[in-house]
């Protein structure tokens, strides 16, 4: 019990520069800037799936935290945001490079989620237009009076507010979902996933859609044993968004449209992992 409170203590103490950050610059925007700049953030918003899909590489859950923060408020696009749930390594890099997997394999291993995230970004922004049509800062507002935080008298007392709220949401899930997974046994966890072709796929979306790092952790490790291949290994990462859906379901108020998003981030997961296996240009 004590080891689990402290790796939730740690894993929540490493997002809360990026939650205070994230809801900073959503007050300074909301707040601050004037028509003109917010005009010009949603123009140059169609190549966010872009820098999304760059950013989310580096190997930290923060970063799909903030893009749910930055969602809710509506200041990126869905395809941004699932650019950055794709590519996002997670606990996956340190991982391959403390297994002193080949460079060049783990180079082609997150290029490749970067690239399905930016190209499924930009189709998701294409197809699903309904996802982005309220004005950037519309739900800010919404969110500043759900949570009563006072952003008339401070934008930092204001994303202070936030983040706490959020990192004590974020707190109590993630000690029930380690609880959980420490009564299960990681082993067994790993049980459930076969080396065969879909199935593993589908069942490694599952476990990539546990919003908690021992999923990256799992799925990782399986495919280090030679228990998956690695379109199931990528198939499961693609999905896994770390803290990224938690936060998404905590900030932004319209339930069917999270599901939906989730739906899609598995879909587009599941399926990449797929191709990869029937053509195998990484491993």
């Amino acid at each position: 019990m004590q080891e689990i409170l402290l790796d939730c203590v740690m894993d929540t103490a490493r997002l809360l520069p990026f939650l205070f950050l994230t809801y900073l610059l959503m007050e300074y925007i909301e707040h601050k800037t004037s028509d003109k700049t917010r005009l010009m953030i949603r123009k140059t918003g169609k190549w966010g799936p872009l820098f999304g899909g760059l950013l989310g590489v580096l190997p930290q859950c923060g970063f799909s935290a903030a893009a749910a923060g930055f969602y809710s408020g509506r200041v990126i696009t869905v395809g941004t945001l699932l650019a950055v749930f794709l590519s996002t390594s997670d606990e996956m890099l340190p991982i391959l490079l403390s297994s002193q997997v080949p460079l060049p394999l783990i180079l082609r291993i997150v290029a490749g989620k970067a690239v399905i995230g930016i190209i499924a970004g930009f189709v998701i922004d294409i197809l699903f237009r309904k996802f982005n049509q309220r004005k950037i800062g519309a739900s800010i507002h919404d969110l500043c009076q759900d949570e009563r935080c006072h952003c008339e008298e401070s934008i930092v007392k204001s994303a202070l507010w936030h983040t706490v709220n959020i990192a004590l949401f974020i707190f109590a899930v993630t000690f029930l979902l380690n609880l959980v997974i420490g009564l299960i046994g990681e082993e067994n966890l790993e049980g459930l996933i076969l080396n065969q072709p879909i199935v593993s796929e589908i069942l490694a979306g599952l476990i990539g859609l546990i919003p908690n790092c021992a999923a990256s952790v799992v799925i990782t490790t399986l495919y280090m044993k030679g228990a998956m291949s690695i379109g199931a290994m990528m198939g499961g990462l693609l999905v896994g968004a770390g803290v990224g859906v938690l936060v998404l379901f905590r900030t932004n108020r319209n339930r069917k449209e999270n599901m939906e998003i989730t739906g899609l981030l598995y879909v587009t997961g599941v399926l990449g992992g797929i191709i990869i296996d029937l053509c195998p240009i990484i491993g």
